[in-house]
């Protein structure tokens, strides 16, 4: 059976073979302490459970609009004037199964072949597959570790062609943490209007965010900035519901009609009963998020410190989301009984295999000098990866 040249040419993720080791492993009986994971480990709050089971029970089990009900868009559009100051209608929003499914409808509806989209790397793993899968051409431009890996106006008007049609930003981001400030994104808002490019701003991890930093959503800088751009979230980060599936985007009207048009031939509706869960989430008490991020603070610093400790690491610390991305390019030509390291791919192996630690090597990422550890784990977990991660660097060669 001949396959699409579009399947071709998806790459399969450079995570699954450590993930699938590491799940053999523990069917094994062997406890892998995983640094892989990009969920919180907390569970959904009580309160959002609860209005799930209430839909349920009041019939809230048929097909929904496809691009989301009224209810849980309005929460939306309440959301980005409350909490990011920005004024939307109800038909600038879609609803879709989860931010990733947001972030493919917009791609398919903003690209077509010939068009160029600029991804900052590192960046999230999926973003490159999407952008090949809508037709168009990954320019992919390395940040600088020493600039807390976060773009620069001249480095953005560097990889600006006459084919680009769209900026992909994620602020705070995975997997480096970086977090934006209100001028810098001012400064790259003024470089994209001049260019007249696209803006598909991911906010997922906005509510994860650490010392009295201040989330700012590009969008918000101006009305010219709000035309010309995407925004992407949704609730699984930040209330623990990864596993609902529910995200949404934030659109000029015909963006995003397009949008649900697209999205009602593919998927129909997100599901009834984790929209009106999420109406809860939006509108609800924002007290448990709050604990959830006093607790990741603690497990970064603590992380971040014996991250630090280890000899010829470096790391900048992250402002949000709850990834570290450490520079372990100093391991590299050293080994361990014959088997030499070359790569943060191969100090990724070497660590399931000996360390028994999973971690996710940065090629998944766009560079193959880092490793990215989550700590979206407990804090017991982390001590004791963390040692064993330190046992075996010291006992490089």
């Amino acid at each position: 059976m001949r396959l699409a040249e579009r399947a071709l040419g998806i790459s399969p993720s450079p995570t699954l073979s450590i993930d699938a080791k590491a799940k053999q492993m523990k069917a094994a009986g062997i406890k892998v302490i995983s640094f892989g994971v990009g969920e919180p480990d907390f569970d959904t709050p009580d309160h959002i459970k609860e209005a799930a089971v209430a839909a349920i029970q009041a019939g809230e089990t048929r097909y929904t609009p496809a691009g989301g009900t009224l209810k849980l868009k309005q929460a939306i559009v309440d959301k980005f004037r409350r909490e990011n100051g920005l004024e939307y209608q109800t038909n600038q929003i879609v609803v879709s199964v989860g931010a990733k499914h947001s972030l493919y409808n917009a791609f398919q509806v903003l690209c077509q072949p010939g068009d160029e989209v600029i991804l900052p790397a590192p960046y999230w793993v999926s973003y490159l597959e999407q952008i090949k899968l809508a037709g168009a051409q990954a320019v992919i431009v390395q940040t600088r570790e020493a600039n807390g890996f976060k773009l620069t106006p001249r480095e953005l008007k560097a990889a600006i062609t006459d084919k680009t049609r769209v900026f992909l930003l994620n602020s705070p981001s995975n997997p480096t943490g970086a977090v934006y400030s209100r001028d810098e994104l001012a400064a790259l808002g003024e470089v994209l209007l001049e260019h007249n490019i696209t803006v598909i701003s991911d906010e997922i991890y906005e509510k994860l965010l650490y010392d009295g930093l201040e989330h700012v959503s590009i969008a918000s800088l101006s009305p010219q900035l709000k035309e010309n751009t995407v925004v992407i979230n949704g609730v699984s980060k930040a209330y623990a519901m990864t596993g609902w599936r529910i995200g949404y985007a934030a659109a000029p009207a015909p963006v995003a009609k397009a949008m649900a048009d697209l999205q009602s031939h593919a998927t129909s509706n997100p599901t009834s009963i984790a929209q009106a869960a999420s109406v809860e989430a939006l509108n609800g008490s924002q007290a448990e998020v709050a604990a959830m991020v006093v607790e990741f603070a603690k497990r970064r610093d603590y992380m971040l410190e014996r991250v630090k400790a280890l000899p010829g690491v470096s790391c900048p610390k992250p402002g949000g989301a709850f990834y570290l991305y450490p520079n372990v390019s100093a391991y590299f030509g050293k080994s361990y009984q014959g088997k030499t390291v070359n790569s943060a791919t191969d100090l990724a192996d070497l660590l399931l295999e000996v360390a028994e630690v999973a971690v996710v090597p940065g090629i998944a990422f766009g560079g193959d000098d880092f490793i990215r550890l989550s700590y979206a784990t407990s804090m017991e977990n982390i001590k004791e990866g963390m040692d064993r991660i330190e046992k075996l660097l010291r006992q490089l060669q």
